[in-house]
C-alpha cells in the first residue's frame, strides 16, 4: 500500500446504543488528544450516515473509515483493509465493505460520488466485535483493541508505513 497524501478523511462510524459497535466513536475520542499532521480531519459520525456523505462530497485523497468488522476471527482482532472493487467497476461506490449497524458505508461513498466528491483512497481500521447487542459500553476485548486501532490510524497519516490487510 502506498501512503495517504494530502486531505484525509478519518470518519469513525458506529452506534454506543449497540455494545462493540461503539468502537468508532472510542477511537475518535482517542484520536481527538492525539496530535496529527495538518490535512487530517478526524470525526466522529457515529450513525450520521447523510453527514459523511456531505463531508466526503468535498473531495479527500484518503479516507479512513474505522469501524467494527465482522471477519470470523476473535473478539478485539484489528484489521487495516483496503476493500476491492468490484469487477468491471472501478469507483469506490461499486467497492464491497461492511454493514456492522446499517449505516452501510458503500452507499454513503456512491452518494458522496453522486454529489460530485471522491473519498480518494478508502481503507477501513476495523475490529471484531464480541457483541453487537443492545447496551451501552465496549466489551472488554474489544476496549482492548482501541488503542492499537489509535496507533493503526496515527501510523497511517503520520508515516504512512507498508502493511497489509490484517495485522
Amino acid at each position: 500500500m502506498s501512503e495517504p497524501t494530502g486531505r484525509t478523511l478519518v470518519a469513525c462510524l458506529g452506534n454506543i446504543f449497540l455494545s462493540d459497535d461503539g468502537f468508532g466513536v472510542e477511537v475518535a475520542r482517542r484520536l481527538a488528544r492525539q496530535p496529527l499532521p495538518g490535512g487530517v480531519r478526524v470525526t466522529d459520525y457515529g450513525i450520521r450516515g447523510m453527514h459523511l456523505a456531505y463531508d466526503l462530497a468535498e473531495g479527500f485523497d484518503t479516507t479512513i473509515l474505522v469501524d467494527t468488522a465482522q471477519r470470523g476471527d476473535a473478539p478485539g482482532t484489528v484489521y487495516l483493509i483496503e476493500p476491492e472493487p468490484q469487477p468491471g467497476q472501478g469507483d469506490a461506490a461499486s467497492m464491497t465493505l461492511f454493514n456492522a449497524h446499517g449505516m452501510q458505508p458503500d452507499l454513503v461513498l456512491s452518494l458522496a460520488g453522486s454529489l460530485g466528491g471522491d473519498a480518494g483512497r478508502v481503507l477501513v481500521v476495523g475490529c471484531e466485535p464480541a457483541t453487537l447487542e443492545e447496551g451501552i459500553g465496549l466489551s472488554a476485548p474489544v476496549t482492548a483493541a482501541v488503542d492499537e486501532a489509535v496507533q493503526m490510524v496515527t501510523r497511517l497519516v503520520t508515516a504512512g508505513q507498508q502493511t497489509g490487510n490484517k495485522r
